[in-house]
């Protein structure tokens, strides 16, 4: 199975300001959402109740508390490693890591890529994607599209 990261970042790393996006793309968040559309996500619980229409087909909602989601597409998982393992044992193919900045940054360990979509331009906001070392990652695809260019980032060999 593979962990994939897909995150929308600012010139300046930020990824959000409070519950909004500080950019207005639709045309990324159409190709995003219809990314993961199939697929099992995962989120912390902050970014899962920021959404009104849940993406994904199932959803894994990383929190420290326990807590039950009367949704009965969603799974609650205490741990990144407890989230790969229910995704796993389900079968699944691939599991999206969409946010927040912790959750990007507890995955880190766990990517098998990253898709990073770098928008154009810098922005005001209070969440950053987290640092991560480049040298132990390879740019391997760059695509441009209207006010983002999508960054597909691999483990380095």
């Amino acid at each position: 199975m593979e962990t994939i990261a897909v995150a929308a970042v600012g010139e300046n790393g930020v990824i959000g300001d409070g519950p909004d996006l500080p950019w207005h793309l639709p045309h990324e968040s159409r190709r995003y959402r219809e990314r993961v559309a199939d697929d099992t996500v995962v989120l912390g619980r902050r970014t899962y109740e920021l959404f009104e229409d849940l993406p994904g087909a199932c959803q894994i909602v990383l929190s420290r508390s326990e807590r039950a989601y009367d949704e009965p597409t969603v799974t609650a998982a205490e741990s990144p490693e407890t989230a790969i393992e229910i995704a796993s044992d389900r079968g699944d193919g691939v599991l999206y890591v969409l946010g927040g900045a912790e959750i990007y940054e507890a995955f880190l360990p766990h990517y098998d890529r990253m898709l990073l979509s770098r928008v154009d331009g810098t922005y005001e906001g209070d969440t950053h994607f987290p640092q991560f070392d480049r040298s132990a990652w390879t740019l391997v695809d760059e695509a441009r599209y209207d006010g983002y260019t999508l960054e597909t980032w691999e483990p380095a060999p």
